[in-house]
């Protein structure tokens, strides 16, 4: 009788210290989860501006069509990969496409405000320098949450990969998450034109 409390109590031991590492994966996965949320609000807003820069634009660089219709396609593919990496924010393959689309967003818009330099008129507008102020807020904003996001991610990725940690996360089946990297230069800082 003695014996089988003892095995009894060492089981209960055992399942309480696997419900406490599954509860821990769960917990850092919610992290994760949150720091894209605060990514999503910041470029949901990044996204929401650009078709008021391009409206803004428009009339004052009618020869530069392809430019802005570049800058129209690259927000819209980036606009997709965020909502599929809002789906699931620690799929690692749809955070990496985010990334991907996002870099290519600032790469059109870098060379949006770099043609606007040839136009004196635009480059006084008050509009114009409005949507190029808060998309530079933004971009700021967008750094800090990213910065956040890759915080929680390395913490996830932790507990997931430490033993004996990885033995509930192989069992119940925790993937790791991937750190979202803006692939272009250009987004690693903040868009610098002046008007």
């Amino acid at each position: 009788m003695t014996s089988f409390l003892i095995f009894l109590g060492i089981l209960a031991a055992l399942v309480f210290w696997a419900v406490g590492i599954y509860n821990r994966l769960v917990n850092e996965r919610n992290r994760v989860r949150n720091g894209f949320a605060q990514i999503d609000v910041q470029l949901t807003r990044r996204h929401d501006l650009i078709p008021n820069l391009v409206e803004a634009v428009k009339g004052y660089m009618k020869h530069e069509r392809e430019t802005l219709e570049a800058v129209i396609s690259a927000r819209n593919a980036a606009s997709s990969s965020l909502e599929a990496a809002k789906a699931d924010p620690a799929n690692a393959k749809a955070i990496k496409d985010l990334g991907a689309s996002e870099g290519a967003l600032g790469s059109a818009l870098g060379r949006l405000f770099a043609l606007s330099e040839a136009y004196p008129d635009l480059k006084a507008n008050q509009n114009m320098m409005q949507f190029q102020e808060e998309l530079a807020t933004t971009e700021n904003k967008v750094a800090f949450s990213r910065q956040a996001f890759n915080d929680a991610v390395m913490g996830y990725n932790n507990s997931v990969e430490n033993f004996p940690n990885n033995l509930i996360a192989g069992f119940f089946r925790f993937e790791l998450a991937s750190f979202l990297e803006i692939e272009a230069e250009e987004m690693r800082e903040a868009p610098e034109v002046s008007f």
